[in-house]
C-alpha cells in the first residue's frame, strides 16, 4: 500500500510556496519593472505573503514556513525531533518550486532586462537579476556607501533580525503569554513583524529571516544559469550568512524564550504545565 504523503509536508510546502512566489515576485516586479517605490512596499509584500502562507497552511503544519523556526522549536521541546526532516523537505521544495514557476512567468522579462542592461548571465553584473531569488550582501540595490559590510556583519544583521522574528513568534503564540493575541489574529502580527524587521535589514542582506527562502531559489538561479554568481556567490558567504545566521539566530531566541522569559510569566501568572503549539 503506497504510503500518504505527511500532511505536515504538505502545509509547509504550501505554505512556503507562498512565501517565495509573493516576496520574491515583489522583488522581481520591482528589479524588471519598478513596480514598487522604496523598500517598504516590498517589505509589506512578504509581510502579507507570510500572514497569508500562515493562515493557508497551520490546519496541515504549525505553520513554521522556515527552517530556523523548526530548529528553533525543536530546541524549546515545542515539535517532535522526528517530524523535523519533514517540515525542512517541504519548506525547501516550496521555495524552490516557487523559483520554477516565478522563472517561467518572467524568464521573458528577464532576459529583455539583461539584454537592455549588457547584462551576461553569470557575469558578476547579473547579480541584478540573481538578487530576484537568492539574497546577497550588500544588498545589490544599496548605496555604494553599503560596500562596507563585511561578512560579520551580515551574519549579525540576520541572526538579530532571526532572533527577533523567532522571539515575536514565540510571544505571540504561546499559551503562557497572557498578553498574546488571539489565536485566529496571531499571523497578522507575525506578518507585521516581518514587514518592520525587513525594513531595517533588508539594505544591509535583503533580510533573508528563513534559510529555506534563500537555499531554494537560489539553488534554482545556480542550475539557470547563474553558476557561481548564485553559489557560493561574488563574495561567497551564502551559507554562514543566509543559513547559518538565521538558525543561530533562531536557537538563541528559542533559549532565552524558554530559559527566562517563559519562567517568569509561569511564576508571575502562577500557571504550570507547558506552554507550546504542540506535543506531539
Amino acid at each position: 500500500m503506497k504510503k500518504a504523503i505527511p500532511k505536515e509536508f504538505i502545509g509547509e510546502f504550501i505554505g512556503t510556496f507562498i512565501i517565495v512566489f509573493l516576496g520574491c515576485g515583489s522583488v522581481a516586479v520591482s528589479t524588471l519593472f519598478g513596480s514598487h517605490q522604496g523598500l517598504f512596499q516590498v517589505a509589506a509584500v512578504w509581510g502579507i505573503a507570510v500572514t497569508l502562507a500562515i493562515y493557508v497552511s497551520r490546519a496541515l503544519s504549525c505553520a513554521h514556513l522556515n527552517p530556523a523556526v523548526s530548529i528553533a522549536f525543536v530546541v524549546a521541546k515545542r515539535l517532535n525531533p522526528d517530524k523535523l526532516l519533514v517540515y525542512l523537505l517541504g519548506q525547501l521544495s516550496g521555495a524552490f518550486f516557487a523559483a520554477v514557476v516565478l522563472y517561467g512567468i518572467f524568464s521573458g522579462s528577464i532576459a529583455n532586462f539583461e539584454f537592455a542592461n549588457s547584462i551576461v548571465r553569470g557575469s558578476p553584473e547579473s547579480v541584478r537579476t540573481a538578487m530576484m531569488f537568492g539574497e546577497y550582501f550588500p544588498n545589490p540595490l544599496s548605496s555604494a556607501a553599503m560596500a562596507g559590510v563585511s561578512n560579520f556583519n551580515a551574519f549579525l544583521a540576520e541572526t538579530v533580525g532571526t532572533f527577533l522574528l523567532v522571539f515575536f513568534i514565540f510571544m505571540l503564540t504561546e499559551g503562557c503569554n497572557i498578553g498574546r493575541p488571539a489565536l485566529g489574529i496571531a499571523p497578522i502580527f507575525i506578518g507585521v513583524a516581518v514587514t518592520v524587521i525587513i525594513s531595517v535589514i533588508a539594505p544591509l542582506t535583503q533580510a533573508c529571516l528563513n534559510p529555506a527562502r534563500d537555499f531554494g531559489p537560489r539553488l534554482f538561479s545556480f542550475i539557470a544559469g547563474w553558476g557561481d554568481i548564485a553559489i557560493p556567490g561574488p563574495r561567497g558567504g551564502f551559507f554562514s550568512v543566509y543559513i547559518l545566521g538565521p538558525i543561530v539566530g533562531g536557537i538563541l531566541a528559542s533559549i532565552v524564550f524558554t530559559k527566562t522569559i517563559e519562567r517568569l510569566m509561569k511564576d508571575k501568572h502562577k500557571k504550570g504545565g507547558e506552554c507550546g503549539c504542540e506535543k506531539d
